[in-house]
């Protein structure tokens, strides 16, 4: 997996992200005022705020743009309402991916996805075409310069973690999507930092992908992610490392 780790995905898409903060802050508020809107603003007793929060402290959102979000959501509002919507489909060279959007126009929001996957020459599909093949785990990426093994080990076998997997530069802790807040505050507070985590869709098989078929299949990743109404892609690709640089 060294070749295919996720964790080398992970950091281009957080070097991309950088230079588009605003906009992925935007999102990580919606989410966050959507979450506390329909659960409350109690992350101990919402866990889609808890989670949504999660998201946007990995992006290095202000605490106190946050405490905002979650003001928002439990106050007046914003006066606009979000829907959940969930997009399944097929891009280029067969990946299968799956969107979770919020949006405020359902419709304008079906074209302009259904727009992108044809630019790039793929097809949307109808709901379950992709998803029978991807199970929702819990998903913590730690740097390993920052955590001895055995360290790690201790805390995070004792705390829910069901698999510790060595992705070369990073370790990759897997649980069950109940465990996952849990392992992450033992994690925590044991002063272990965590770089990157949350509750994701892990496909039961994946497609590798390297020079020019990698490329197309990240300029349609991108293309959907700066879409301002997608929250989450989960995708079934594995990116050659030398293929991001």
């Amino acid at each position: 997996m060294a070749g295919h780790s996720k964790w080398a995905n992970i950091r281009h898409r957080k070097g991309r992200q950088d230079a588009r903060r605003s906009k992925i802050w935007s999102k990580c508020s919606r989410a966050i005022i959507v979450a506390a809107k329909s659960g409350g603003g109690d992350p101990g007793m919402n866990t889609t705020l808890r989670y949504a929060i999660d998201e946007a402290k990995s992006e290095n959102m202000p605490k106190d743009t946050i405490q905002k979000a979650i003001d928002k959501g439990t106050g007046d509002g914003d006066g606009v309402s979000y829907e959940e919507l969930r997009y399944e489909g097929y891009g280029p060279h067969g990946v299968a991916v799956m969107l979770e959007l919020l949006t405020d126009n359902r419709n304008r929001s079906a074209a302009e996805i259904r727009k992108i996957f044809e630019k790039h020459n793929g097809n949307l599909g109808a709901t379950g075409c992709v998803s029978y093949d991807f199970n929702a785990v819990g998903e913590i990426y730690l740097a390993k310069e920052k955590i001895e093994e055995e360290a790690l080990m201790d805390v995070a076998l004792e705390n829910g973690a069901s698999d510790v997997e060595d992705q070369g530069e990073a370790w990759r802790l897997e649980s069950e999507p109940t465990d996952y807040a849990g392992l992450r505050d033992a994690l925590e507070s044991a002063g272990i930092e965590v770089d990157a985590g949350g509750v994701t869709q892990k496909p039961g098989t994946t497609v590798e992908l390297t020079g020019d078929e990698a490329q197309k299949v990240m300029n349609f990743v991108e293309a959907l992610e700066d879409h301002d109404d997608v929250q989450k892609l989960y995708g079934n690709y594995e990116i050659d490392e030398a293929s991001l640089s």
